[in-house]
């Protein structure tokens, strides 16, 4: 690769790295794995970084590698080792007064099955339309809006209330 074109990709990663983890983080449960998930899609993406100039939406593209290599991760065997009862606590930030909210509503994510919390994540954290996300899971539109739904009820059960008003990606994040 060019030193010019080195140069490129680190700056787009650079910039993109946060929210590509974020998703990662939500979509795997795991801060750990999510850091694996989007090191092997920017890996793929580094190995193919010449010919992304031809590629319309980037952005959209790197996306996709990054939930694909999130639903990957989890089919591994060795993915669902778990050492321990429940993940350990992560450092919060001492002046953010949502931190317990977004601990309640991660808490609440992991208990969902699998594909609802993929699908909550996605259109909710990502902001993605139903048409996009079942391209991406490879699921028909109905599928996601069922999954959307149920996950929802099973989420507000789980929280003990109706209303999920202001738990989107700014009280999930």
């Amino acid at each position: 690769m060019r030193p010019a074109w080195e140069q490129d990709f680190t700056q787009y990663v650079g910039a993109r790295i946060p929210r590509l983890h974020r998703i990662a983080r939500q979509l795997l449960g795991d801060s750990d794995r999510a850091d694996d998930a989007v090191q092997n899609a920017l890996t793929v993406l580094y190995q193919r970084w010449p010919r992304m100039r031809e590629v319309q939406h980037l952005d959209a593209y790197v996306h996709t590698m990054v939930v694909r290599a999130c639903l990957g991760d989890r089919r591994r065997w060795w993915a669902r080792v778990q050492l321990w009862a429940a993940p350990p606590d992560t450092a919060a930030v001492a002046d953010d007064p949502l931190v317990e909210q977004r601990m309640v509503v991660r808490a609440a994510l992991r208990s969902l099955p699998e594909g609802q919390r993929t699908v909550l994540v996605l259109r909710y954290l990502c902001d993605l339309p139903v048409a996009e996300v079942a391209r991406l899971l490879g699921r028909s539109e109905g599928t996601v809006k069922s999954q959307t739904s149920n996950g929802l009820r099973a989420l507000r059960r789980a929280l003990g209330q109706g209303d999920l008003t202001g738990v989107t990606s700014g009280g999930v994040g």
